[in-house]
């Protein structure tokens, strides 16, 4: 009961987390990029001052020194990376914004014609910077959580008979159970984790359902000759099949 209790409340503060660059509050710039190891070019001071301009809060990495809104809520931070895209023609780089499960919530390419080095890889990221919205952090989201919390631990308690005798479903290489929330969702957790797999609700098509990840990503899934299959995003509007076969 106890780690069901856990898992739910895990899944509703999960699913208030935001999902937009402009929605989070804090960017952590690294002092340096991995793709920039010889030489930074200023790229972390010159980030760290547009990103300032945009309202963002700039944390560094050492987590000692954020403030204690972010150290209790590190979800609520987006980590910055620069990553060297360029060719023998042009200095090109990607601006990507990660969320705590390493999950990319937005990637920006930025090209220039300059071909010095530092200038021209500023010039690179000033591109992207248009493209970054003004920062616009959810507001009182920790009362959000808490009231979706105790309204959904009760759901938990009165299901626990039910919970225990969950369906079972397996890919290979996770087992996950079925828990039925209400008439229209239901959940897939992982008894290892505290945090759901996937939540599934239900649309206007039969056992055709409106998925969300763990890591917070939106697909579809749906059952298939009584598999449940899910969508997995693999990035540039592709997608995975993943199927889970009921265990008996």
């Amino acid at each position: 009961m106890k780690k069901l209790s856990i898992i739910m409340s895990t899944f509703c503060v999960m699913f208030t987390f935001a999902q937009k660059v402009s929605d989070y509050k804090y960017i952590v710039v690294p002092s340096s990029f991995e793709s920039f190891k010889k030489d930074n070019y200023g790229l972390s001071a010159f980030l760290t001052k547009n990103m300032k301009a945009k309202q963002y809060v700039v944390l560094p990495e050492n987590r000692g020194q954020w403030p204690e809104e972010a150290n209790v809520n590190p979800c609520s931070v987006l980590n910055a990376d620069v990553i060297n895209d360029s060719n023998f023609l042009r200095n090109k780089i990607v601006l990507e914004f990660k969320d705590c499960n390493n999950k990319v919530v937005s990637s920006q390419k930025g090209i220039t014609s300059i071909k010095e080095y530092e200038e021209g890889f500023k010039d690179a990221l000033s591109e992207t910077f248009a493209k970054i919205p003004v920062s616009n952090p959810i507001q009182n989201i920790e009362y959000k959580k808490e009231t979706e919390v105790t309204e959904i631990i009760p759901q938990v308690s009165e299901q626990k008979s039910q919970a225990s005798r969950a369906e079972k479903y397996s890919n290979g290489k996770l087992n996950l159970q079925k828990i039925q929330m209400d008439t229209t969702q239901f959940i897939l957790v992982d008894g290892n984790s505290s945090v759901p797999f996937a939540t599934f609700k239900e649309t206007t098509k039969k056992d055709v359902f409106r998925v969300k990840l763990g890591s917070g990503e939106s697909t579809t899934g749906y059952f298939e000759n009584g598999n449940l299959v899910i969508e997995i995003p693999k990035g540039n509007d592709e997608y995975s099949k993943e199927v889970f076969a009921p265990l008996k």
